[in-house]
């Protein structure tokens, strides 16, 4: 039944969804990446119509005679000027902005020091050559416009602006005149906010920088920024719409970037909808030859169930059916069987088994044990068979490490004797900053300093140790270099002052707080279990007589200080 199945039903199904899924799939990605590029060519289309209608008022303005022969006139009297610009200034120069709604400001600029600087009527003063688009428009041979970024007139925004020199007529060519259009933003803003496209969208200039963007997180306002500097997820489409045969946009285009996801949100819309429709189709057939199959094979699972049950030593018959047929006498004989090895099993070999099964744990239990009482030695014996390999090997670096290691681990597990004086805590501190210093190189730079009156001087057992591996981990470890560890050890009258200094990674307020809070709490701390077994154990000993004091910045290090009242009526080996 089942492969009739899968045969007559599964497989073909599956093969007419999946060749289904594919045309769809492959229809729907085409139209989309068709729709984006139309998409991003309206834009450039409707860019191109702003600038052209710009370009076309900068051809009005280029060619008006009487603009022309005012603006070059010389002026004996300011009345005679604005008679003039009242004439035919004022007019010309504001009744363009309410037709042409991309254009914000008009601004001829001009060499004539005998007129107004307002309305409309600019000077080119100093502050005006410096300017970049004044320097262009002078480098640039012809009277072709120019489209660049400037800075708008009216309210010193970023714009991009329409330049032009004013050369047309030769008789009124004595001063020099550029012609300035300013593009309202927002116009250009509104054309770049295509609802149909669900990414970003950049214009970029013949150099390659962007002059505007839908990007937020790209700042082309207040400095140049190269398109092909934008960092770009891996997922990105790019949809470039370049502009051909356009002289004053010669080498400008239009990208528009966005993500596969969106592009193939579509696609993947189809693709559910395959999915379900597939699932209908094998689905419903596959409950008809289920619900067929079931009379048959209910019964043969509910046997195989059983069997697993006495292979576990659990001898449940089977619930005895009205059925006649092979399954049934199958069941019959099934339970005969179960109860017969029951029977056999309670009266013989019960009794034996739990005997053997005691002993057995016995053997277990005794074997554990003696395990772990091997492996340390077993551990101590290979450290020592590698030290003694790397010393015939002349590896003298290796081998001392290895017998540095050796020390630590042992007197890590030796607790026999609690205390111990300052020169035995100081082998296993000199070992650990060893293997440290293997470890990192010229990375870690240690030193010790140690007044020889302390040396004999009793301590608790791995009191300065934790501190030495706290500050070489999580101090040192995570500087690139230049790691230094401090470890200076001083009698007082009645006290040893043990002071660690690191120049790692240091800790914020709250850690600091928190290691603080120790002397007063009890509650175990995180990653600083270390510090905390310390302080509990000198709580243990000393009570309240001794004193904890840690300083430290978030990158600027640590200094933990611990000073120790001396014990006088205890010695070493108590």
């Amino acid at each position: 039944m089942l492969i009739l199945y899968f045969l007559s039903v599964f497989a073909p199904i599956l093969l007419t969804n999946v060749i289904f899924y594919q045309v769809t799939t492959n229809n729907v990605e085409n139209q989309r990446m068709k729709d984006i590029s139309r998409a991003v060519e309206q834009i450039r289309n409707e860019f191109r119509n702003e600038i052209e209608d710009a370009i076309n008022l900068s051809s009005v303005f280029y060619m008006d005679l009487m603009l022309n022969e005012i603006l070059e006139a010389n002026y004996d009297t300011d009345a005679a000027y604005v008679e003039a610009y009242d004439s035919y200034l004022r007019r010309v120069l504001n009744s363009y902005s309410p037709v042409y709604h991309s254009v914000q400001a008009i601004t001829v600029y001009v060499d004539n020091p005998t007129i107004f600087h307002s309305g409309g009527v600019g000077y080119i003063s100093e502050r005006v050559k410096e300017t970049d688009w004044y320097n262009t428009v002078k480098s640039n041979k012809h009277s072709q416009p120019i489209v660049m970024r400037t800075t708008s007139d009216s309210d010193g925004q970023r714009t991009l602006s329409i330049l032009r020199k004013m050369n047309y007529y030769e008789t009124y060519n004595e001063r020099e005149k550029i012609l300035k259009i300013d593009l309202n933003m927002h116009s250009i803003s509104n054309i770049f906010k295509n609802l149909n496209l669900q990414g970003n969208m950049y214009l970029i200039n013949e150099r390659g920088i962007i002059d505007y963007t839908t990007d937020p997180d790209v700042d082309y306002e207040s400095k140049r920024v190269y398109f092909e500097n934008v960092p770009h997820s891996e997922d990105t489409i790019e949809f470039p719409a370049e502009y051909a045969f356009v002289n004053y946009l010669d080498g400008w285009r239009i990208v528009g970037t966005i993500s596969e996801e969106e592009v193939f949100n579509e696609v993947w819309k189809s693709r559910n909808f395959v999915i379900i429709l597939a699932s209908i189709n094998i689905v419903l057939p596959t409950l008809i030859i289920v619900w067929i199959t079931r009379s048959l094979n209910v019964r043969i699972i509910r046997i195989l169930r059983h069997m697993k049950k006495v292979k576990n030593q659990h001898f449940e018959t089977i619930e005895q059916t009205d059925s006649r047929d092979e399954i049934g006498q199958l069941t019959n004989e099934f339970n005969r069987m179960t109860l017969q090895i029951k029977s056999l099993i309670d009266d013989v070999y019960v009794a034996d088994i739990q005997k053997k099964n005691l002993e057995l744990q016995n053997r277990r239990a005794q074997l554990n044990a003696l395990q772990s009482q091997i492996n340390p030695h077993f551990l101590f014996n290979a450290l020592e068979t590698i030290r003694m390999r790397s010393l015939i090997k002349s590896e003298s670096e290796t081998a001392k490490i290895i017998q540095n290691m050796a020390k630590i681990f042992r007197n890590s597990l030796v607790w026999n004797k609690d205390l111990v004086t300052v020169k035995e805590e100081l082998e296993l501190i000199h070992c650990f900053l060893e293997i440290q210093k293997y470890r990192f190189g010229q990375k870690l730079d240690y030193s010790v300093e140690v007044a020889e009156s302390v040396y004999g001087c009793a301590i608790p057992k791995l009191i300065f140790l934790p501190f030495v591996e706290n500050a070489s981990i999580h101090g040192i470890e995570p500087l690139k270099e230049g790691g230094k560890i401090r470890v200076r050890i001083e009698r007082m009258p009645e006290d040893i002052l043990f002071t660690i200094q690191d120049n790692g990674a240091g800790m914020t307020e709250d850690q600091i707080r928190q290691l603080n809070g120790l002397m007063e709490s009890n509650d175990e701390m995180g990653e600083h279990v270390g510090i905390y077994n310390v302080i509990l154990r000198l709580k243990l000993y000393y009570g309240k007589r001794f004193e904890f004091r840690i300083e430290s910045g978030k990158g600027h290090g640590t200094m933990i200080s611990l000073r120790l009242p001396i014990e006088k009526n205890r010695g070493v080996g108590v």
